[in-house]
């Protein structure tokens, strides 16, 4: 019999990207200017931690995963890149 392997949501990346740049102005009461991959969550756009947690939220909606705040890492939030490698990781693991 053929074990079957869940395949990556090719998707994924983009959709992440997609909300974290929407609903980010949202979330910082404020507008932002187009966010490249490499913009910084917190240096760049004055992220604060109460804001995480409502980002993290919407996130999860929007990618189908299940995180724990407390085994989120700085380094899972330095970036709009670091975050979405953190939501695509945490979506390979199959945490839907």
């Amino acid at each position: 019999m053929e074990q079957m392997t869940a395949q990556p949501d090719t998707e994924l990346r983009p959709r992440v990207v997609e909300a974290i740049g929407t609903l980010l102005p949202k979330v910082l009461k404020r507008e932002v200017p187009e966010m490249p991959e490499d913009t910084r969550l917190f240096d760049d756009l004055g992220l604060e931690s109460a804001s995480v947690l409502e980002l993290l939220m919407i996130v999860e909606d929007v990618a189908g995963i299940s995180v724990d705040a407390q085994e989120l890492s700085l380094d899972s939030l330095r970036s709009i890149r670091t975050f979405a490698d953190y939501v695509e990781a945490k979506q390979a693991e199959g945490a839907l």
